[in-house]
């Protein structure tokens, strides 16, 4: 009888582990009987945009964070599949930012031409997953709300593709009950043209508040200031966006900082990051950490140590993305086809302790990036997933952070090249703050607005 594998999300990590089983297949390995179960309605995960916000058509919590006009916020030479170009999907070389539609449909296309859609039971959110001693089996429970039905199944593994990017963690601040204006962690922004024309407050100085703060400068936002707890983020940003230390309170319509300054401002968005949050998992197989590149307890990032039947992908802070979760979903194939032995527990803990000494040693961006780097290598090493040029992969990540102090409102007009084709990405055909229609055919098709001179890098 062959393993049975349930797999928890359909987004690029749980894709990537069915991508994974798929290529083993069409390489003589016997198949596994696999269970994608997905709480959406179509795959994709964060990238499957939905207007919804709060809760879903279901009842249920929204996953996706994804917003309209979110375009790419590092190049997607550094995101490529090995096995699956940009340029194979589109037929051409595209610009290094595309949109979200285009990374969803690249996203697609390779799963649509595996064929493993049928995998995925949609419309399916895991209640409960209970490990059963007795005979070592998984008992995993879900609500199918096609027919609204709750049944368990049984299998001898499980995968959490899950993501940690849904769940807000939402701090408090004195005079929140009282503010005249809109208050809203990004989790729930979708539309940048909501706060046209308005004074905006992003508390944060990560990804969340950079991005959507860029979003709503392109879209017409009336003034923009950020606010930080430890450092600024320190680009040059435009005349009408400010950093301030952390926020104190609010009183009306205004906002009092740290540093004695106050502000007349019109909503709040709590860029503030989100919770590892698996409420389908008893204790002794969740996994309970902060946002960072080693999380203690995942052997090579990915078997739960204290029962390496349960895997984990994606949990880990995040420079490189699609092409880890690649490496990740190959090695957990490979430790469930038994082509990996996984050592005895005490060696596993050691080796995770030892990566993690090494991440509390790092103190750049560059050193992150090389850490994940090294870290995706040592996976790739151990499989027969395509290697690629990892080195190139930083080199690029290094490029990009030049360019956004550079310039952080004219990076994404950069281009590179492709790490896994050797192709460098054409100049995008419209300026990143003049092109507004984020559609994918806008993306592929408009004509033709910059002057032929553009720069490329890479």
């Amino acid at each position: 009888m062959s393993k049975r594998v349930a797999i928890i999300g359909a987004g690029p990590s749980g894709l990537a582990q069915l991508r994974a089983f798929q290529s083993a297949v069409e390489n003589g390995a016997e198949p596994v009987e696999l269970v994608c179960y997905e709480k959406q309605g179509d795959w994709g995960g964060q990238w499957n945009y939905t207007w919804r916000s709060g809760l879903d058509e279901n009842g249920e919590p929204v996953h996706s964070s994804m917003y309209r006009y979110l375009w790419s916020n590092g190049p997607k030479e550094c995101l490529e599949f090995a096995d699956y170009s940009f340029e194979e999907h589109f037929g051409k070389p595209i610009a290094s930012y595309p949109p979200r539609a285009v990374l969803w449909d690249y996203i697609k296309g390779r799963v649509e031409k595996a064929g493993v859609r049928r995998h995925i039971r949609f419309n399916c959110p895991v209640r409960q997953v209970e490990y059963r001693e007795t005979d070592g089996t998984f008992l995993v429970t879900v609500h199918d709300h096609d027919r609204d039905v709750i049944e368990s199944e049984v299998f001898d593994h499980v995968v959490v593709a899950s993501g940690h990017f849904s769940t807000p963690n939402t701090p408090q601040f004195e005079g929140f009950e009282t503010f005249n204006g809109r208050i809203l962690h990004a989790h729930d922004f979708r539309d940048a043209l909501e706060f046209q024309g308005k004074s905006l407050l992003l508390v944060g100085s990560s990804y969340s508040a950079e991005d959507i703060g860029s979003q709503c400068y392109k879209y017409g936002v009336r003034s923009i200031t950020t606010c930080y707890r430890t450092r600024p983020m320190g680009f040059d940003w435009p005349e009408n966006w400010e950093e301030k230390p952390l926020l104190q309170r609010v009183d009306g319509n205004t906002a009092y900082f740290a540093d004695g300054t106050s502000k007349q401002i019109d909503a709040i968005i709590l860029c503030t990051g989100y919770l590892h949050h698996f409420p389908f998992l008893p204790d002794a197989l969740r996994l309970q950490t902060n946002n960072r590149l080693w999380p203690l307890g995942l052997y090579r990032g990915v078997a739960w140590e204290a029962n390496p039947k349960l895997f984990y992908l994606g949990m880990q802070d995040q420079w490189y993305t699609f092409n880890m979760f690649d490496a990740q979903a190959w090695y957990v194939r490979d430790i469930i086809l038994g082509r990996i032995t996984l050592p005895e527990r005490a060696t596993m803990t050691a080796d995770s302790q030892a990566w993690r000494e090494r991440e509390e040693t790092l103190d750049s961006d560059e050193s992150m990036i090389r850490f994940q780097g090294d870290y995706v290598a040592s996976l790739i090493e151990a499989t027969d997933y395509p290697s690629f040029d990892i080195e190139g992969v930083n080199q690029t990540f290094l490029e990009w952070e030049k360019h956004k102090h550079e310039g952080i409102m004219t990076f994404r007009d950069k281009s590179y090249r492709s790490l896994m084709t050797g192709t460098q990405a054409p100049p995008h055909h419209t300026r990143w703050l003049d092109a507004m229609d984020d559609s994918l055919e806008a993306f592929l098709h408009a004509p033709s607005k910059r002057p032929a001179t553009a720069e490329v890098d890479g």
